[in-house]
C-alpha cells in the first residue's frame, strides 16, 4: 500500500516525464480510468490526453471497463472523442496512464494491459492505493488525481487552454463537493483559480453537473431518502443513518445507476450521525457500499477490510446477501473499529 505521508518523489516525476517523452507521436498511447468513472477519474483522464495532444501525439485512447456509458453531467467534456469503448482499446500500447484507480480489481478486463504495457504510470490520491504499476505518481493528500494530472502536464511543458481546464475543473469541483469537504486547501482554491484564467465559466459548470437532474432522478431520490433510518446509538452513540436503492428502484423511475452516486450527500447531511451508509443493489444479491464520516471514523479502514477501499472520510467496499445483512457488517466494523 502507498504510503500516505508522502508524495510522488522527484525521481518519479522524472520517470513519468522521461516516459512520454521517449515516445514518438505516432506511439499507441492507452489512458484508463475506473470502472463507473465520475468526475474525477473522467476529468483528469481527458484533460492528460488532451494534453498528450497538444504534445503532437495522434494515437491516445482512454477507456474504462464494464459498460460503456458516460454519466450525462459530463458527457459534454472536452476530449470526449478520445473515449472508447473497452473493446477497442489498444492490446499493446506503448504506455498505459492509469487514473484515480486504487487498486487493479478497479480496471477488470483492462488490468492486463498495465501488466503487459513496457512503461504504465499510476496517477492516483487514495490512502488506500495498493501501488501497482511501473511508476506511481500517488499523493494521498491531494483532493483528486486530477491534482496531479495538471502538474504532470505542466511539467511536460503543456500550457493550460480552455479544454484541458474545463475537464481538470470538473474534476476537482466534483472530488471537493463543490469546494465544500476538508480537502478544499489554499492550494486547492490556486489551482481552481488558474483553470478559471483560461476562460471557464464555473457557474454554467456547476449548474451542468450538479444540479441538473431529470424528473425521475428527482422521484427517486425522494423514494431512497424517505427510507433512510437513524440509529443514534450506533457507532458508539456517534450515530449511523443509512438507506438503500435497488435496481427495481432504477428501472420504476427508468434511471441509470449513476443518479445514485449523488444521493450519499443529502443523507450525510443528518445532524445526529457521523457515518452515512449508502447500499446501492448492482446485481442479485450484490451492493455498492459507500460509507461517509464526519471525522470520528476512518472509513477507509473499514472499506479495506471488505476489498474495498478509498479516503478516510469517504471509502467504499461491495457488500452481499440484503440491505439490511450489508449495514449488519457495517455496524460490526464500527463496533471493531471503535473498541
Amino acid at each position: 500500500m502507498t504510503n500516505a505521508s508522502t508524495e510522488p518523489a522527484a525521481e518519479q516525476w522524472e520517470a513519468a516525464v522521461a516516459a512520454v517523452r521517449a515516445l514518438g507521436g505516432d506511439a499507441e498511447v492507452q489512458l484508463i480510468c475506473h470502472v463507473s468513472p465520475d468526475g474525477d477519474a473522467l476529468g483528469s483522464m481527458l484533460g492528460f490526453g488532451l494534453g498528450l495532444r497538444r504534445l503532437g501525439f495522434t494515437r491516445v485512447r482512454a477507456t474504462f471497463p464494464g459498460e460503456f456509458r458516460v454519466p450525462t453531467p459530463y458527457a459534454d467534456l472536452p476530449g470526449m472523442d478520445l473515449l472508447v469503448p473497452e473493446s477497442e482499446a489498444y492490446t499493446a500500447p506503448a504506455l498505459v496512464l492509469v487514473f484515480d484507480v486504487a487498486a487493479e480489481s478497479r480496471l477488470g478486463g483492462l488490468a492486463d494491459r498495465v501488466v503487459a504495457a513496457p512503461v504504465s504510470v499510476l496517477l492516483d490520491h487514495h490512502a488506500s492505493n495498493t501501488g501497482f504499476g511501473t511508476i506511481r505518481l500517488v499523493d494521498p493528500r491531494a483532493a483528486a488525481t486530477s491534482v496531479l494530472a495538471e502538474q504532470f502536464v505542466a511539467r511536460l511543458g503543456v500550457p493550460l487552454d480552455a479544454e484541458i481546464a474545463e475537464c481538470f475543473y470538473v474534476a476537482l469541483a466534483t472530488d471537493t463537493g463543490s469546494f465544500k469537504f476538508d480537502v478544499t486547501t489554499v492550494a486547492v482554491h490556486e489551482l481552481a483559480a488558474r483553470l478559471i484564467a483560461t476562460g471557464l465559466r464555473p457557474g454554467d459548470i456547476s449548474r451542468r453537473i450538479f444540479d441538473t437532474r431529470p424528473f425521475g432522478a428527482m422521484k427517486l431520490a425522494g423514494e431512497v431518502l424517505g427510507r433512510a433510518e437513524l440509529e443514534p446509538a450506533a457507532a458508539g452513540g456517534r450515530g449511523l443513518v443509512w438507506t438503500y436503492a435497488t435496481l427495481a428502484d432504477l428501472a420504476r423511475h427508468d434511471q441509470p445507476p449513476y443518479v445514485l452516486d449523488t444521493l450519499i450527500d443529502p443523507v450525510r447531511s443528518v445532524a445526529e450521525a457521523d457515518v452515512t451508509v449508502l447500499v446501492k443493489q448492482v446485481a442479485e444479491g450484490e451492493w455498492a457500499v459507500s460509507l461517509r464520516s464526519k471525522g470520528a471514523v476512518d472509513v477507509s479502514r473499514l472499506a479495506m477490510s471488505q476489498g474495498g477501499g478509498g479516503h478516510r472520510l469517504a471509502a467504499g467496499f461491495t457488500g452481499y446477501g440484503e440491505p439490511g445483512d450489508v449495514v449488519d457488517t457495517v455496524r460490526r466494523l464500527l463496533d471493531d473499529y471503535l473498541n
